[in-house]
């Protein structure tokens, strides 16, 4: 019996309420995690949740219990320092220790700002430097396939990494490969260090040029949960050629005075956070 056949410890939260509640929850932690310092990933954060929400508790194949399985889907964050919801969500999920989310960026914490492997194996690869996480992923996924164990790769790419020559490269080879037990989800938050992404390098037609490498790719609404959950599933399906999910999110998502916002580092004094923290209860109440 294989490995998957014998092990399924996939959470698979399904109901779109369930999770856009879950979602809610760690917009609120993004805000408390930064708000000791008064500055960091607070937009991409609030912008990602959704789709880390879907990634962690509706897709990816799982042991909290056992990290090191074999078998586990990996995620790869490229976009390494928007660790505020990505910590956030591993602790949600019971990967690390909901207790030591306090210790976000502050000397001597694992819970660094740019996420690395001295969090432990929960981190797959250390990728501060922008534009490699594709590479690693599809030596991942190409080490699943010759395993054969059904496991998949999902890779977290921002849309500015796209200006790294690297992420062709790789992006090429997968297509060439088909290689298609990964999965690529783009932020399209439109947001970069120098502001928007069109200020420094066009990017348009993302998910053309994708298709023209030999991927399969969809362009999606990073806040419509059922849409993401449609999407992965449909990318778990295609045979014969990785898959590319440009997924459009909204920086600040969840706190009117922040959306919007082209902030790469918000400065979040501690009057806005709290304002942002009860705009979130509100969202609850409503």
């Amino acid at each position: 019996m294989s490995a998957v056949a014998d092990r399924q410890p996939a959470l698979r939260v399904r109901d779109p309420g369930e999770l856009s509640e879950i979602a809610l929850r760690l917009r609120r932690k993004v805000i408390e995690m930064v708000a000791p310092t008064g500055q960091g990933y607070v937009q991409q954060g609030l912008g990602a949740a959704d789709l880390f929400t879907v990634l962690y508790f509706a897709e990816l194949r799982l042991d909290p219990a056992d990290p090191d399985w074999i078998s586990r889907d990996r995620l790869l964050l490229s976009t390494a320092h928007n660790t505020a919801i990505f910590y956030a969500t591993l602790a949600e999920r019971g990967l690390v220790p909901v207790e030591g989310l306090p210790g976000y960026c502050k000397d001597g914490s694992p819970f660094e700002v740019n996420a690395s492997e001295r969090l432990g194996s929960v981190i797959e690869a250390t990728c501060g430097s922008l534009g490699q996480g594709l590479s690693v992923g599809i030596g991942m996924a190409l080490a699943a396939r010759r395993r054969g164990d059904g496991a998949r790769v999902y890779v977290v790419l921002g849309d500015g990494e796209l200006q790294e020559g690297q992420v062709w490269e790789a992006a090429l080879l997968a297509g060439s490969l088909g290689l298609d037990n990964i999965c690529l989800l783009i932020d399209d938050n439109r947001m970069q260090v120098e502001g928007h992404v069109d200020q420094v390098v066009k990017l348009e037609p993302i998910g053309g040029k994708f298709a023209s490498f030999g991927w399969a790719q969809h362009i999606i609404d990073g806040h419509d949960i059922p849409a993401l959950l449609a999407a992965l599933d449909g990318a778990r399906m295609t045979a014969g050629k990785p898959t590319c999910l440009v997924v459009r999110t909204l920086p600040g998502k969840g706190v009117p005075a922040l959306e919007g916002i082209l902030a790469h580092n918000l400065k979040l004094p501690a009057d806005v956070a709290a304002a942002a923290l009860a705009a979130l209860s509100s969202e609850d109440a409503a």
